[in-house]
């Protein structure tokens, strides 16, 4: 995906407790890190994210997104991914309200208000979010810092641009990407060049 124009790599890390799905793991993540310097955006989807951290970090990623509804505290994980010279970014479930990540904007990176259920690829956006995005946007305009709007989830080449107007500024895409039989020119173009 690098090669067709992708400004970001999106990992994908889930231990089959907090979701039911298995996801990439640490060495996938360093043998990938071996052949491009483009960032690794990775979302943990993990009960006890504090765990993963070191390994994370030697597996070559730049950003870590883990879930509000996790098992640990979220300040210590926070701590954990900065100690390691990371951003941090901090992801909540569709049915999770927008104010359960507030208390921690001044502390993160990136915020991720889910667009599908966690763990399972090809579902289709929940429209919802995009009210999130718009309130996500606000609060961090009020907060006068610098802080990334993820969207990950059923992201489509029409989706995009309605996810932008409310405040995004990663749009995560994989089934899009993936499914389609000309990446570069159909999808990581259009996916650029919306607003």
């Amino acid at each position: 995906m690098v090669a067709a124009g992708a400004d970001l790599l999106h990992f994908d890390v889930m231990d089959g407790e907090f979701v039911p799905s298995f996801g990439i793991t640490p060495p996938f993540m360093s043998a990938v890190r071996e052949t491009t310097t483009v960032p690794f955006d990775v979302h943990i989807m993990v009960r006890h994210p504090i765990r993963y951290i070191d390994a994370l970090a030697t597996a070559g990623a730049d950003v870590i997104t883990f879930h509000i509804e996790s098992d640990d505290e979220p300040e210590a994980v926070i701590s954990a991914i900065k100690g390691q010279g990371m951003k941090v970014g901090l992801a909540c479930s569709p049915k999770t309200p927008i104010e359960a990540v507030t208390p921690y904007l001044s502390r993160i990176d990136l915020v991720l208000p889910m667009s599908v259920e966690p763990g399972f690829g090809g579902q289709v956006f929940q429209q919802r979010t995009l009210e999130k995005i718009a309130k996500l946007h606000c609060l961090i305009q009020q907060i006068d810092r610098p802080l990334d709007i993820s969207v990950d989830g059923g992201v489509t080449t029409e989706i995009a641009p309605l996810a932008i107007r409310q405040g995004a500024t990663i749009l995560v895409a994989g089934t899009a990407i993936f499914g389609s039989q000309q990446p570069a020119e159909t999808i990581i173009d259009r996916l650029r060049t919306v607003g």
